[in-house]
């Protein structure tokens, strides 16, 4: 257990420092193309739906082997190549850096009112049409993907890691792959998708609820709201959200900034509207998108030191 959290914590670190060079070799890429060409042999009438639960199941099965093969081989070799091994799988699984990177080319624009280049780089990391967005409407683009994202690429990795090592986080990796390729509810894929988007949710729930539990505790409330009144209100919004677990999120960060997020988007010219939540306090600017990036990083570390906690007590115990 304390070779794991040391693990967990220098591949944590790696992230925060130097993320994912564009030029290296991506587990998730491999990962990705094996989704794309089982799409094309195994996404096919009358058997869309159980060849789904074929795809996610022997995709974890060959992550989660690889994965402990690797991380297994090097710890036989010594306790320190295994700690090396394992945080630098981690570090790859890991998506902090890359979240504030991202957040950070769209802020830079908006902040000298080139909305222009605002919505050009919103465009890279929404599926929202971006083209006529104003000041606000970029800011809650970037704010949402940040929220929701801190659970998907960041704690709950961490959740799987804590609980299952590199391997662990790899096998959550590979769901959230593939839910991210084939769980859409559309046509094509409203069959074949099922099982990666249920599965993924089921992988997100603990994680996401209690980062989001983090960012009420841990991050400041501009409205200065006891903690009683931010739970009433977290609890109240977080339903609303068409995702199970990214309203845990997106409702935590609009409570403690005192905004309003959801409204409507637009994907490909259709119009979808989504719940609103959160009292629109502040109109959104900005600026929220560097305090959106803060509350990453208070969640992301109480995570981690919450789980490392426990761990080192479990393994004292």
């Amino acid at each position: 257990m304390i070779h794991h959290i040391l693990a967990i914590g220098i591949g944590l670190m790696l992230d925060r420092l130097i993320g994912d060079p564009p030029h290296w070799p991506h587990p998730v890429r491999w990962i990705g193309k094996y989704i794309y060409k089982a799409v094309e042999l195994l996404n096919k009438e009358p058997h869309a739906f159980r060849n789904g639960f074929l795809l996610v199941g022997s995709l974890i099965a060959i992550v989660f082997v690889t994965v402990y093969s690797a991380v297994f081989l090097a710890y036989s070799v010594h306790p320190f190549l295994g700690i090396a091994a394992e945080a630098l799988l981690i570090a790859s699984g890991l998506a902090q850096r890359s979240l504030q990177v991202a957040a950070e080319d769209v802020y830079k624009p908006l902040l000298n009112n080139n909305l222009d280049a605002a919505r050009q780089k919103l465009s890279w990391i929404v599926g929202r049409d971006t083209l006529h967005l104003d000041e606000s409407e970029i800011t809650r683009g970037v704010v949402e993907t940040v929220s929701e994202n801190t659970s998907d690429g960041v704690t709950a990795p961490l959740f799987w890691a804590f609980l299952l090592g590199a391997p662990g986080l790899w096998m959550y990796k590979a769901v959230n792959t593939c839910d991210s390729i084939v769980g859409y509810k559309n046509e094509q894929f409203r069959q074949f998708g099922f099982a990666s988007a249920r599965l993924d949710d089921l992988l997100n729930y603990i994680p996401s609820r209690i980062t989001g539990f983090l960012i009420l505790m841990l991050t400041w409330n501009k409205r200065n709201l006891s903690l009683a009144d931010r739970l009433k209100e977290w609890i109240h919004y977080a339903p609303k959200h068409p995702s199970p677990n990214s309203g845990w999120l997106e409702a935590a960060t609009a409570v403690q900034l005192g905004i309003r997020l959801g409204g409507e988007n637009s994907y490909g010219g259709v119009s979808s509207f989504r719940a609103y939540m959160g009292h629109p306090v502040y109109s959104l600017e900005a600026s929220h998108i560097r305090e959106t990036v803060t509350h990453m990083q208070i969640a992301t570390w109480a995570f981690f030191i919450l789980f490392a906690m426990g761990g080192i007590i479990i393994e004292f115990a």
